[in-house]
């Protein structure tokens, strides 16, 4: 009977499953290392972490740490696959939105202004002239075989998109090798599966938000991979000018055009299906056919609540 654990870590809740309920406190144990690897590597909330001292460095070539090569070699590799609709340099517009701490701290605090905001950070990053669009992943230069990373100056890097999914592959695969059995690890809606699989599948709630007391849209299951939700109704706060989210559309620096509030994808691994949900947001209506040529099953949830199974995603028990 598989066991589960559930703690909290980056404002959200991770879970631990794991087949076998004697290998817990050892699991438990790997899965902490890995967060905490994770985040003193790719955090932009810790003053001292490795992405940011290596952002204090603009134009110079910084050596990375093995967990902050590979988080730089796929947020790299997912720019290049999505055609950089999830693009890590959007980190001057995703503070210019707001989201300049701990989402905890953005939720609680009174309105801010996103305009004056975006005034700032185009100042202090880019120039008086520059657009409100990410700068662009392909000027950061990245040697993964030496492990030398080299930012320009007035670009910053937001590993939001990549390094929650790709600590919970990491954590999966690291538990596996510790435990053996069959594992998985949840981590705020970014799910990945390793090892052994239980009767019936890896069984995972579809919603709005992978906390308690969201609304289900379906139960799933899948084998192997991973499978990752983005939603614009999770993260979201209050501004001068109107609701905002942490979901950003590289080519104009907003927030995409509003029509999917939710977006699950599965995929060979729980980065690839991250990446895919957050650019079915960011292309909007042109999301099906996108998701269809990528060969990704995908369940989207409009702004209505209307739900639309793409590529072979279930439609059994689909709620309303």
């Amino acid at each position: 009977m598989p066991t589960t654990i559930d703690l909290q870590v980056w404002s959200t809740t991770a879970t631990l499953v794991v087949t076998d309920p004697f290998t817990m406190d050892t699991a438990l144990a790997e899965l902490k290392a890995e967060l905490t690897a994770i985040d003193h590597a790719c955090s932009r909330f810790r003053p001292d972490s490795e992405i940011n001292r290596a952002l204090a460095r603009p134009g110079r070539e910084v050596r990375l740490s093995a967990v902050l090569n590979a988080a730089i070699t796929h947020a790299l590799r997912v720019a290049a696959a999505t055609d950089y609709l999830v693009d890590p340099t959007v980190a001057a517009a995703v503070i210019a939105a707001g989201y300049d701490r701990d989402i905890t701290e953005v939720l609680t605090r009174a309105p801010v202004a996103c305009d004056e905001g975006v005034r700032r950070h185009r100042a202090l990053s880019t120039g008086p002239t520059a657009t409100k669009a990410a700068p662009g992943a392909w000027r950061i230069r990245h040697d993964a075989d030496a492990a030398l990373l080299t930012v320009p100056p007035g670009v910053g890097i937001d590993l939001g998109a990549t390094a929650k999914a790709l600590a919970a592959d990491r954590a999966a695969d690291r538990v596996l090798r510790a435990v053996g059995g069959g594992v998985l690890v949840g981590i705020g809606g970014d799910v990945a599966v390793a090892g052994e699989v239980p009767d019936g599948g890896w069984r995972i709630a579809i919603g709005d938000d992978h906390r308690a007391g969201s609304a289900i849209h379906q139960q799933v299951s899948i084998s192997s991979g991973g499978l990752a939700t983005s939603s614009t109704v999770a993260r979201r706060w209050r501004t001068t000018s109107g609701w905002t989210h942490h979901i950003i559309d590289p080519r104009t620096g907003e927030n995409p055009d509003p029509l999917w509030r939710t977006a699950s994808v599965a995929a060979a691994n729980c980065v690839d299906a991250n990446a895919a949900s957050t650019a079915a947001i960011v292309l909007g209506a042109a999301a099906p056919d996108w998701l269809r040529r990528q060969g990704l099953p995908a369940l989207l949830v409009d702004v209505d609540g209307a739900a639309a199974a793409i590529a072979g995603w279930p439609t059994a028990e689909l709620a309303a």
